[in-house]
């Protein structure tokens, strides 16, 4: 077996995402936020398998295919959403898989290189793109009415002085631009104070902005609804999210999706949802997280949760607002 390239990065929960996927010679799996590798690189060391990785960061990219040499092939990457893995991976041949790991939020890189605008402890243009395309962080920053601001604030970054913050950033931006992520900082520490947690007040307003610039939970939806179709009966879904926002919507796909269908209501029969079977069974009551050992070392760990399933023959649900055929 080819060896796996060693790991510069060590992602959080990698040994209980392992577990879940349980790798088997033979088998393909997909990586469908590879960021810096570490999960592909793990599930490549542990069976002779196939691993394809997606993101939709150039500079992800970039990282996977340096190393697919070194795998002698098993590594395989494509760039694009992992909302839309089943149609991209579709185009290279492969219809089933056996395992899916998604790793959600914003990556390490991403946040260490101040240049891509994720981060408001360094400087940079307030991009805060994952990919190539669409609006970036400053259009939205400086076109956004006061109220369409504070409702991204509030909803995606739970920030409870959203209106405030968005108040504040109208009221600077008639000034002049706001295009670094320096000064956005510095407008949202302006009026929000510091809380006894020690978490910096601007932590909130970028989480939100940066969910909205790249519509994270829309892809989280469609993430999860194309892992459903594309698992094998028996193959493994591991999901590692960071905030309660994420979170919560890996926790409603898994519930619907794995609970019994509702019996039928001799009073009210036409209320009754149509019986789909689980298309999932559920390997963990409640979402694994990490162990003393690890939170001494990788603080980042500190709030990631694990949830995992296995597929079973059931037909994936369809989509809402279509009937199953």
């Amino acid at each position: 077996m080819t060896a796996a390239p060693s790991s510069p990065h060590t992602p959080v929960l990698l040994a209980e995402v392992l577990a879940a996927l349980a790798p088997r010679d033979g088998g393909v799996y997909v990586d469908g936020t590879f960021g810096a590798g570490g999960y592909s690189r793990a599930i490549l060391a542990a069976a002779d398998c196939r691993v394809w990785g997606i993101d939709r960061d150039p500079a992800a990219i970039d990282r996977a295919r340096a190393l697919e040499p070194e795998t002698g092939g098993r590594l395989r990457v494509v760039e694009g959403c992992f909302g839309a893995m089943d149609r991209l991976l579709a185009g290279e041949g492969v219809e089933s898989v056996d395992g899916v790991a998604l790793d959600l939020g914003v990556s390490s890189p991403q946040l260490d290189e101040p240049e891509r605008g994720f981060s408001f402890r360094s400087d940079g243009p307030l991009d805060m793109r994952m990919g190539r395309h669409g609006p970036t962080a400053a259009d939205v920053v400086n076109t956004a009415s006061e109220q369409d601001l504070a409702d991204i604030i509030y909803h995606y970054g739970e920030e409870r002085m959203a209106r405030r913050v968005a108040r504040a950033i109208v009221a600077a931006r008639a000034e002049a631009p706001i295009d670094r992520t320096g000064r956005l900082a510095e407008v949202v520490r302006s009026v929000v104070p510091k809380g006894r947690d020690g978490i910096d007040p601007a932590t909130r307003t970028f989480q939100g902005l940066r969910i909205h610039v790249n519509d994270e939970l829309g892809e989280v939806r469609r993430g999860l609804a194309a892992a459903e179709r594309m698992l094998k009966p028996g193959g493994r879904l591991a999901v590692v999210s960071f905030h309660s926002l994420e979170d919560r919507e890996v926790k409603a796909f898994l519930k619907e999706r794995s609970s019994p269908p509702p019996s039928p209501s001799r009073h009210a029969p036409a209320a009754v949802a149509v019986p789909y079977e689980p298309s999932f069974r559920l390997l963990h009551r409640k979402p694994v997280t990490p162990g003393p050992a690890e939170l001494s070392t990788n603080p980042r760990a500190r709030s990631s949760r694990l949830r995992a399933a296995e597929r079973t023959p059931a037909p994936a649900f369809p989509a809402p607002g279509k009937e199953a055929a």
